[in-house]
């Protein structure tokens, strides 16, 4: 009795609580196991370790004191929710699937299959995160996701295979974690692989839609870690009141103002914390630190150097930099105060003003004035007195999305539960959530120079105003 203790470890997680997982195999163990692996082991591999050398929030830490949270404790806690839910999700699963006459592995396979992912799923994240997918990999054409995948598929696939049970049970004696499917889980879809079976398609939902194992974590972590709410939104009720329909994950119509809650928290946390003037005014100079030195940080497509890649992380980057000065590269001693300005907090750029654009369909948003930096950038100008508009400035455009298009496959991933006439519909047909914003852009204008901030200001206005130029006596 006492060996079951042995083979499970627990982790105390801030968000929530006992996080179990199975202990690496006892040293008196061994010969009889085997190569067994643990989760632990995967756990403890460099590639996970590396993740607690990369904040969670990319920048957002350098606000928020407290926000020293890692992709590694997200990564956990990301493992546990997708378990949770699996948990929650198995009886509908095999209902839909037995219905289309498709079998399903054990449920321990798929235990094993959703907490995989859910570790995994950061594995590809270079320093400061969803930054440096767009100022660094998007020069190779790649995005955390496609470098994870990678990873999973060529560096932790032997791993994988060896696992042979987590808390819930053992997988059975003809199961082999597959790590193609880890990969495919944590890949958002960009057009459907009729290869993949019907319930890997269905758990891709746990990490790409409304409200997946990922998403529902960061909320809680970041919104907890940041001190912008201990509990943002009700986790217990929306897991109760979700289910698997042949069309995906769905929820009932009594949970259905627990996801608009949560979907409210969401956005209000990317627009108080994520998207806060400071934070974007640091992404400012991050950015140009980026143009400046981006082939000395690292050389080349990390695909063809995953040795390197491996050890790169915030923790090398921010020490390799703060040694700039004493470098024999001059490129990297002229760079070196710029550095050193960001390491030391020192922001170059002050918000000048803002506004808020909300639209409410796709087409709205792409031919608005707020489409894009450039866009924006030369309206603003054309705003300015004459004589002033030439002055320095710099436009920021933070955008989120507040519900995804359901005719695209990234958001046609959930559905709704009407009872009183036993129909599943698409989310847009009830009319509380067709309200609901698209998405939303903060649009800001930010310069290093104070004297012009209420030039800029009003410019801004009259933008948004659609009025003329004032006269000067009232700049």
């Amino acid at each position: 009795m006492l060996n079951l203790y042995a083979d499970e470890n627990l982790s105390q997680d801030a968000v929530h609580g006992y996080i179990p997982f199975t202990a690496a195999v006892a040293e008196r163990d061994i010969a009889a196991a085997g190569n067994i692996v643990a989760e632990r082991d995967i756990i403890d591999s460099p590639w996970v370790q590396r993740l607690r050398q990369i904040h969670q929030l990319q920048t957002a830490w350098l606000v928020y004191p407290t926000a020293e949270h890692t992709r590694f404790q997200h990564s956990i806690g990301t493992m546990h929710l997708a378990s949770r839910m699996l948990q929650q999700l198995y009886p509908s699963l095999k209902e839909v699937c037995a219905s289309e006459g498709e079998s399903l592995p054990s449920r321990c396979y798929l235990e094993s299959l959703v907490r995989t992912a859910g570790l995994l799923h950061d594995i590809g994240h270079g320093p400061f995160g969803h930054f440096f997918d767009a100022r660094f990999l998007s020069h190779y054409g790649l995005n955390h996701e496609k470098i994870g995948a990678y990873i999973i598929r060529n560096e932790l696939a032997a791993m994988l295979k060896k696992i042979r049970r987590n808390p819930l049970g053992e997988l059975n004696d003809d199961e082999t974690l597959d790590a193609e499917h880890v990969a495919f889980l944590i890949v958002r879809p960009q057009k459907e692989q009729d290869a993949y079976p019907l319930y890997l398609k269905l758990l891709r939902s746990l990490f790409c839609g409304l409200y997946t194992a990922d998403n529902m974590d960061f909320v809680l972590r970041d919104a907890l870690m940041t001190g912008f709410s201990p509990k943002v939104f009700d986790l217990d009720r929306l897991l109760h009141y979700s289910f698997f329909t042949k069309y995906g994950l769905t929820v009932h119509q009594k949970g259905f103002a627990t996801l608009i809650r949560f979907l409210a928290a969401r956005a209000e946390l990317f627009r108080s914390v994520y998207f806060h003037r400071t934070v974007r005014a640091i992404d400012l100079d991050l950015n140009e630190l980026f143009i400046q030195s981006r082939d000395l940080l690292f050389t080349g497509n990390p695909l063809e150097r995953l040795d390197e890649y491996r050890h790169f992380t915030e923790w090398s980057l921010l020490v390799d930099v703060s040694r700039w000065n004493q470098s024999a590269d001059e490129r990297k001693r002229t760079l070196y105060p710029l550095w050193n300005n960001f390491l030391n907090r020192k922001v170059t750029f002050h918000s000048a003003a803002e506004t808020t654009a909300v639209f409410s369909t796709p087409h709205s948003e792409q031919t608005s004035i707020f489409a894009d930096d450039e866009t924006f950038r030369r309206a603003v100008i054309q705003h300015l007195p004459d004589g002033l508009k030439t002055i320095p400035f710099a436009v920021d455009i933070a955008r989120h999305l507040h519900r995804p298009d359901s005719n695209k496959q990234t958001g046609a991933q959930n559905f709704l539960y009407e009872p009183a006439t036993d129909k599943v519909r698409r989310l847009e047909e009830e009319e509380l959530y067709r309200h609901l914003p698209q998405s939303y852009r903060i649009c800001r204008i930010y310069t290093q120079d104070k004297e012009h901030t209420r030039i800029l200001a009003k410019a801004l206005e009259r933008l948004v105003n659609g009025t003329a130029e004032d006269d000067e006596t009232n700049m």
